[in-house]
């Protein structure tokens, strides 16, 4: 047992420690928002179910339709020197979760790109369940080691063409700060090896390994979260190199997609996770939409609730020319980018702190970690030394 008083501590969005019971208390508040339905018993596999819409995704999925299945992520374990991370305590709490609903769901701390990985998963998925009926992949790492040949790829956060420059918010003791943030163009090696992380390899390997061992049901679909953006960010996210690798993603899907496999992309609208928190730009977009939308802005639960009532046919799914899933619609609607671009050109080093919703967005990347939940008293002593969870 080590129980200690957990405070903030990190430099700009980034956080040394995070709070066990404000990331327990957070998915408990996930699960709040959502209605039960009942339907046939499903299966899931989730790839990156511990952080951002892979987490929102599992919940969802537990609450709203009582699925079974296996949760895939790689997080830290607790030291003597610092807290586990969020993703750990936020999956143990998911797994407690599982458990009242009475739900037979596993957590695998692994890393997803490994073979290993893979034959740990469906080893534990032929044993428990026989097959699985639904696949969301939702990965955002910064490197992948190729298990074929033991190379790493490394991804990039870059533009491609030409530098870029554009507005950005950070924080000062608190308080935000308008800054003006630069982007060196990609290499085409660099663009490569973003594909080669953040792209569809991997995903479709997930698949065919599945498909090998028997283990796809009837009807089976998969999805991989995606995400397009604003022109705002263009330049930086969808126009960039992790645009490329967003455009192989969605690539993969048609060529994964034939008889007994439905494959797609599902399009989410803009978030505070700690992958986006960290690209120059959406920070400042992200607090101004919300500034323009409030509590009309869509949570990631609201769209993964969405999510789930298209894939188990509750209701149509809605596809956009391309075949994508479309749960960003409410962003993309001209009327709020007309309103946030608006913002955004309007925003000065002395306005900030009223254009854009800061308070908010610092809020938000605060409760990536734990703190600023509602509810938590964050001067007791709280437990760090959670368990990952062993199974259901």
């Amino acid at each position: 047992m080590s129980e200690r008083v957990i405070k903030p501590v990190g430099r700009g969005f980034l956080f040394l420690d995070s709070h066990p019971d404000g990331c327990a208390q957070l998915v408990r508040d996930l699960a709040g928002q959502v209605e039960r339905r009942t339907t046939e018993r499903r299966v899931a596999l989730v790839i990156g179910s511990s952080s951002g819409y892979g987490l929102a995704a599992t919940v969802a999925g537990l609450a709203r339709y009582g699925i079974d299945g296996v949760g895939v992520s790689f997080e830290k374990a607790p030291t003597p020197r610092r807290t586990a991370t969020a993703g750990w305590y936020r999956t143990a709490e998911t797994a407690a979760l599982a458990s009242e609903l009475g739900r037979d769901f596993h957590f695998v701390n692994a890393d997803a790109f490994a073979d290993t990985t893979k034959s740990e998963v469906l080893d534990l998925i032929a044993e428990r369940f026989g097959g699985v009926d639904h696949l969301i992949y939702s990965v955002a790492a910064p490197r992948r080691v190729d298990p074929r040949n033991g190379e790493t790829y490394e991804s990039a956060l870059r533009t491609i063409g030409s530098p870029y420059r554009t507005k950005s918010i950070g924080f000062e003791d608190g308080s935000p700060v308008l800054q003006e943030v630069g982007l060196e163009a990609a290499t085409e090696d660099e663009i490569a090896q973003t594909v080669k992380v953040m792209g569809g390899e991997d995903w479709a390997r997930w698949v065919s390994a599945l498909e090998e061992r028997g283990l796809l049901k009837p009807d089976f679909s998969t999805v991989a979260l995606t995400y397009i953006g604003s022109e705002l960010t263009g330049p930086i996210y969808r126009q960039g190199s992790i645009g490329a690798a967003k455009a192989d993603l969605e690539q993969t899907a048609l060529t994964l997609s034939k008889d007994g496999v439905r494959a797609l992309t599902s399009v989410n609208g803009a978030a505070v996770t700690q992958a986006s928190s960290a690209i120059p730009g959406i920070g400042l977009y992200v607090s101004l939409l919300h500034k323009v939308l409030g509590e009309r802005m869509q949570t990631p639960m609201q769209q993964s609730v969405a999510l789930w009532d298209q894939l188990t046919g509750a209701t149509p799914l809605d596809l956009d020319d391309e075949g994508r899933i479309r749960l960003d619609r409410w962003e993309l609607a001209a009327d709020v980018q007309d309103a946030v671009r608006a913002q955004w050109d309007a925003a000065t080093a002395e306005n900030i702190a009223d254009v854009a919703d800061a308070a908010w967005f610092y809020a938000e990347v605060r409760r990536l970690y734990g703190f600023d939940v509602p509810g938590v008293d964050y001067d007791a002593e709280t437990e760090v030394d959670v368990e990952w969870p062993k199974g259901v």
